[in-house]
């Protein structure tokens, strides 16, 4: 666990030595939980929203792209619940005066008995080898099954707790399980409260008499609000999506591991609107295409797994999370839900408007029912970041520093370096950028020697490089750089734009997402 939060810190450091990630305000002794992304974080950022709006958009003929406002009408979050209902259950401890998420703590426990159980399982399989039946042991292993026993009677308690939003059986389970401040080290704690996330501010002049409004504390609602104005502009038939990137706001007030619990945070939503009957059969399809595209990335098969809900949300009828396994555990970076026709007949309550669908098929007007798609651009950023970071051994003490970032979200596809600053190499290295910059990234760097310029590219994760030496200006060929495995070949300037391009373009990563259906 030591060794991941020192990845962990590493990670942190690296992001904002080499001008992805920058702590906000930083010159003001910044601003909590906010965070701004620099010049290869905004474009590693873009790639991001770009493999996933592409994904949406072009992948689905049935799905269409909205930019709802960040404001909104007051009664729109009257209307959702989150005005009534959406809130954290937070305690705090006496001693240090730092405060906590509940249910985190206590996520945290139950963490922390799986830790146990995995050290007894890499123990086992260090100690017998290719024998080794993991099942078995699982099945047999007394500290496993004690471990177990503990990790699902917490579980068992803290699902019904937070089920039956019942704040004493919360603090008592946190007191029960002994659980201390990470802090003091004290389990001196007050009693649990709910605390709503959302901002608020005003909107017009005092004057006037100013309208108290919210940052939205999501996009989805200004999808749903715009259901009927999209589906009838665009002569949509159910089912069909509307998908949305953009800001939200939450008054995190435990905000922290860096990027992944911000303040200030983007989304990327789709809501997929259904015959009502059909949801659950459209939540597996979800679920499965959404899988697929996360593994489409080759960050390991392994580092990703479902979790069910234990607690649904006031409108859903089935609810999972798309977890990333992170330096500090698995975590979430999506969450697919079925919504029910709550938020649509929600706004037609509250507004007093029609929201309904004709469904020539059925020769009937009915609500739709919603499957919703929702990722945290900042949590795939991370997930992305964790998953490529590698410190490799290159033999005599040498180490480097390396993103294996998937090639089409690399910030820079290509640097072209000119091994010495005359003889016309420079002037031959600018020659091949101007040519290859319509397609895509590219970056010239002739400051250092080669070895550096070569570290210094692998650090932000790109993928190509090539060198531009004294007899490239006699055959018209360079050297060509691969991150990963740092083989370098001969291949001809004009045969550079096909080779990236194969590597680096959408359509491929694309292709792999849907490789199986």
């Amino acid at each position: 666990m030591a060794q991941q939060e020192d990845v962990f810190k590493k990670l942190v450091a690296h992001s904002k030595e080499y001008g992805f990630v920058f702590p906000s305000s930083e010159i003001y002794d910044g601003l909590g939980a906010v965070y701004d992304y620099g010049q290869n974080g905004v474009e590693l950022k873009n790639n991001i929203k770009k493999y996933w709006w592409d994904s949406m958009t072009l992948l689905n003929e049935n799905v269409v792209g909205i930019d709802s406002a960040i404001f909104m009408h007051p009664a729109i979050w009257k209307a959702s619940g989150h005005v009534d209902a959406f809130n954290d259950p937070l305690i705090d401890n006496k001693d240090s005066k730092k405060r906590y998420r509940a249910d985190v703590l206590i996520e945290e426990q139950m963490a922390k008995y799986e830790d146990k159980i995995n050290k007894e399982i890499e123990k086992a399989a260090k100690r017998f080898g290719d024998t080794f039946d993991e099942q078995k042991f699982c099945e047999t292993n007394p500290r496993v099954l004690e471990n177990k026993t503990k990790k699902e009677e917490l579980h068992t308690r803290f699902a019904k707790a937070m089920n039956d939003n019942n704040l004493e059986e919360l603090r008592q389970i946190i007191l029960d399980y002994e659980i201390v401040c990470p802090v003091s080290g004290s389990r001196n704690w007050t009693d649990v409260r709910q605390f709503n996330l959302m901002f608020s501010t005003e909107m017009g002049s005092t004057a006037d008499g100013a309208t108290k409004i919210y940052l939205r504390p999501e996009t989805a609602q200004g999808i749903f609000v715009n259901f009927l104005n999209v589906q009838k502009s665009g002569r949509m038939k159910i089912p069909f999506g509307i998908a949305q990137i953009g800001k939200a706001f939450r008054n995190e007030i435990v905000a922290r591991q860096f990027i992944f619990r911000m303040r200030e945070f983007e989304q990327m939503e789709m809501q997929f609107f259904v015959r009502p009957g059909e949801e659950l059969k459209w939540f597996e399809h979800w679920k499965q295409i959404r899988m697929k595209w996360h593994k489409a990335l080759g960050l390991g098969e392994k580092k990703y797994r479902f979790h069910d809900h234990d607690k649904l949300a006031h409108y859903a009828n089935a609810a999972t999370d798309i977890e990333y396994e992170m330096p500090f555990g698995f975590k979430e970076v999506e969450g697919i839900h079925s919504r029910t026709d709550f938020d649509l007949c929600s706004h037609e309550k509250h507004s007093g408007k029609k929201i309904r669908y004709f469904d020539p098929e059925l020769d009937h007007a009915y609500v739709p029912y919603v499957i919703e798609t929702s990722i945290g651009v900042d949590r795939m950023f991370l997930s992305i970041l964790a998953g490529s970071y590698c410190e490799d051994e290159l033999g005599g003490g040498e180490t480097r520093v390396v993103l294996k970032l998937p090639p089409a979200l690399a910030p820079v596809k290509l640097a072209v370096l000119p091994l010495v600053k005359k003889d016309g190499l420079p002037e031959k290295a600018l020659e091949i950028v101007d040519n290859l910059k319509f397609d895509f990234q590219c970056q010239y760097d002739e400051k250092d020697s080669i070895g550096k310029r070569y570290r210094r590219q692998d650090a932000i994760g790109t993928p190509y490089c090539v060198t531009v030496d004294h007899e490239t200006l006699n055959d018209n060929c360079v050297t060509i750089r691969y991150r990963d495995t740092m083989e370098q070949e001969r291949v001809p300037v004009v045969e550079l734009e096909k080779i990236i391009t194969d590597k680096v373009s959408f359509k491929n990563l694309l292709k792999q997402a849907t490789a199986i259906r």
